[in-house]
């Protein structure tokens, strides 16, 4: 990997949510609307249609409509990365396959959830994906969501066994497992905090930058966080930290990305609308949002 790739996804990227009008469908003029507001406030890049995003939500059609809009609009202003993960191996490399890449810079491709496959297995179904992938491969492992992780052992054999699998979204909380990974890597592997939360403390021992939920509201304090820590200004980057944490925090109170979607609605980007199973966060939660929107304000 190149230094301008390592470059590209470096920093703050942003789970975008997917907005829904109060019909159930997509508004694209709400999204319009918040990937206006994430770019000019100085994100990086942007992830479209992982776990924010309610992927698993969105049909194949609405997808590819999704995917269609987002290139046209960010206009190639900051990459755009693609969630693109599954549990079925062969299904995966298929949509890989079919799927048009103008545009998308690369994916982000979650561990294999409900299967629980074994490390091997997790091994064999990633080098499926990155042999199979015409753009780099970010790895994500998430045992909260998933029931599975991919461990420091198999994320360093990954990374050095496929050029295009260039970083890996931390977010097992586990630090020692994140330390091995930092410790251990190939030189321009990159770790990316996947917990708002931690994202400060694994800057102080290497990471690269963070995938950020709560940078769909303020995108312009928690990536200059991320810049200043990058910066070696833990000074700094600490006061926003403190800052914005415990609105941090309360976005995942009542579920998420039910909490970013009521801070987005509170701020006027969006509906705080989301698809079944997943509902809108509890009327206490929604009023501490609220109260800590308006400290940071």
């Amino acid at each position: 990997m190149t230094e301008k790739l390592q470059g590209k996804f470096r920093g703050t990227g942003v789970a975008i949510v997917t907005p829904f009008t109060k019909s159930g469908a997509i508004d694209f003029l709400a999204f319009e609307k918040i990937l206006n507001h994430v770019i000019s406030n100085g994100v990086e890049y942007i992830v479209l249609l992982g776990t924010t995003g309610e992927s698993v939500t969105v049909s194949k059609l609405e997808r590819k409509t999704l995917i269609e809009f987002a290139v046209e609009r960010i206009d190639s202003r900051v990459p755009l990365v693609l969630g693109f993960g599954g549990n079925n191996t062969s299904e995966l490399v298929l949509s890989i396959h079919n799927t048009q890449f103008k545009g998308i810079d690369a994916i982000l491709s979650v561990c294999p959830y409900y299967n629980k496959p074994t490390q091997e297995g997790i091994y064999q179904h990633f080098k499926n994906v990155a042999e199979a992938c015409p753009v780099p491969v970010i790895l994500y492992t998430v045992p909260g969501r998933t029931s599975s992780n991919i461990a420091a052992s198999t994320t360093l054999k990954l990374a050095n066994d496929f050029r295009n699998i260039i970083g890996i979204k931390e977010a097992s909380g586990n630090f020692d497992q994140i330390f091995q990974v930092l410790k251990n890597r190939p030189e321009d592997f990159l770790v990316i905090s996947g917990d708002d939360a931690l994202t400060l403390p694994l800057l102080s021992a290497g990471a690269d930058g963070v995938i950020s939920v709560v940078a769909n509201a303020f995108p312009g304090k928690f990536s200059e966080m991320v810049r200043l820590g990058l910066a070696n200004d833990f000074t700094a980057a600490r006061k926003i930290h403190f800052e914005l944490l415990d609105l941090t925090n309360a976005l995942f109170l009542d579920g998420s990305p039910g909490g970013i979607k009521a801070a987005l609605n509170l701020m006027g980007f969006c509906e705080e609308i989301l698809r079944l199973p997943l509902v809108p966060v509890n009327k206490e939660v929604h009023k501490l949002i609220k109260k800590l929107i308006d400290q940071i304000n």
